[in-house]
């Protein structure tokens, strides 16, 4: 399964790709984390990896990455990835598809269209699963980044701004037909827990990850994250479940 994980800026979704993946792994399934975000440049220290080089210079930079783009036409699968491009850890891969360096020299959007047409053109096997950390906000939707994912999981911190953006990521999901579930983050009390499920379509809500200073201090620190989390592990019970669903009709 392809899993895209949005939200607002500093809602935690580099937080949650890491845990997130990391359970999967342990469970013996291959992960590729893909780095959507051009601007996140701590993603790779929280999984206690290398930063891999960026993908747009398989394809000769940023320039010339709506051209090449469009001459990715043949399926892809894992093992196809150009192994310079890539850092392992275990069953985890990571790719990041680029990042903005220089001032003035554009805008993102050649690299989410990279994004776009690989998550499209991405093949995975049994018992693999791509997860993707998103640039902040909804920019990604415009750019058709959703439309090669199977699932997306918006991300929910104590915030009006993500209890507003959340009914538009659901509005934007059923526009391109891929289901939108929520994760709470950084619940700190009931009170706050009870707050944001009566603001939001709570029947979306598929883990509650409590605020967790460990996790706080190793962001901070920019340090690996290797710890339990409270609501990761029902997220990943959840994928497996709705993989073992598809295959069985595939």
């Amino acid at each position: 399964m392809k899993i895209l994980i949005c939200g607002k800026g500093g809602c935690g979704k580099s937080t949650v790709v890491t845990l997130l993946a990391r359970e999967m792994a342990a469970r013996k399934n291959k992960v590729l984390v893909v780095d959507s975000d051009e601007s996140n440049i701590g993603l790779h220290s929280r999984l206690g990896m290398q930063k891999p080089e960026d993908f747009m210079n398989y394809f000769g930079g940023k320039n010339l990455l709506f051209e090449k783009t469009k001459e990715m036409k043949d399926k892809w699968r894992l093992d196809d990835l150009p192994r310079d491009y890539l850092t392992e850890k275990g069953n985890i891969q990571l790719l990041s598809m680029g990042k903005i360096y220089q001032f003035g020299e554009g805008c993102a959007c050649p690299i989410n269209a990279l994004s776009s047409k690989f998550l499209e053109i991405l093949d995975l096997g049994d018992e693999e699963f791509l997860i993707a950390d998103t640039d902040a906000g909804i920019e990604h939707f415009g750019r058709g980044v959703e439309k090669g994912a199977d699932i997306l999981f918006f991300i929910i911190d104590p915030s009006r701004e993500s209890i507003l953006l959340a009914e538009k990521v659901s509005k934007l999901g059923q526009q391109v037909d891929k289901p939108v579930y929520y994760i709470l983050n950084r619940i700190a009390n009931q009170e706050t827990e009870e707050f944001l499920l009566n603001a939001i379509d709570r029947k979306k809500v598929i883990a509650i990850i409590p605020e967790n200073k460990e996790i706080f201090i190793s962001g901070l620190a920019g340090n690996e994250f290797n710890m339990d989390v409270d609501g990761i592990k029902q997220i990943a019970d959840m994928l497996e479940s709705k993989n073992k669903a598809r295959a069985k009709v595939e």
